[in-house]
């Protein structure tokens, strides 16, 4: 974990309530796809996690839903303003796992962090398939930027308004057609998957946070393997070690 200073370069709406920020800073302390941010918000006491949609040398995109005060806030900065961050939370999803052909899955919010792990996946060559869901077509961002990549994309929406009708376990391929899943969204849908998927995978998990690195305690959750912190143990869980 580092604090650094980042400069917004673009913040901007991609869907309903839904925003994309861009940010130029030092990313050097980012080692995994699924790792999260703790961002400063001015008048705010606790920091707000997100979690890093992607990231190279010098630049980093967050993807965010705007649903109370802290977000809203986050909306309104505007290119050439400065953000507090700490930079390189949690542990992130463990690519050797993957097998050939990983199935990655997200919901809603939970659709971000997945981007830079479907990147990073193709560039070591597997055969990705990304299943997206979302309520509607007004909320659904970020289809064809995983096409671009070269992953096999499918979407469900709860309206039907765009790709299958239903959620992401009414379109799940059958077990020999992925050889790990990568999983991230509301509870809901992970206890969903997590009951249908026929490999072994990674989940993670949502979790209201106060420090965000281990110190406070608040946001732990009961494993087979004892207690785990979901900001600092996770937020990835394996599939085997999840109770619910």
């Amino acid at each position: 974990m580092r604090r650094e200073d980042f400069v917004v370069t673009s913040n901007r709406e991609i869907a309903r309530d839904i925003c994309e920020m861009r940010l130029s800073g030092n990313t050097t302390a980012i080692s995994a796809p699924g790792q999260f941010v703790n961002l400063r918000i001015d008048g705010l006491y606790l920091r707000r996690p997100i979690s890093v949609c992607d990231w190279e040398t010098g630049a980093m995109t967050l993807i965010y839903k705007v649903v109370g005060e802290g977000t809203a806030r986050l909306a309104e900065r505007k290119p050439g303003e400065v953000l507090d961050v700490l930079v390189g939370l949690g542990n992130g999803y463990d690519l050797h796992a993957s097998g050939d052909r990983p199935l990655l899955i997200g919901g809603g919010a939970g659709v971000p962090p997945l981007y830079g792990l479907a990147r990073r996946l193709i560039q070591q060559g597997r055969s990705v398939q990304v299943l997206m869901g979302f309520a509607s077509a007004r909320e659904a961002f970020y289809v064809d930027a995983f096409r671009a990549l070269g992953a096999d994309a499918a979407v469900a929406t709860a309206d039907g308004s765009l790709g299958a009708k239903g959620f992401v376990t009414d379109i799940l391929p059958a077990p020999d057609a992925y050889t790990h899943v990568y999983v991230c969204g509301p509870e809901a849908m992970l206890k969903a998957v997590w009951q249908c998927a026929g490999t072994s995978g990674q989940f993670s998990f949502e979790e209201r946070m106060g420090c965000g690195f281990g110190a406070c305690m608040g946001c732990s959750c009961k494993t087979k393997y004892g207690a785990k912190r979901i900001c600092k143990d996770g937020p990835v869980l394996r599939k085997e070690e999840i109770v619910w």
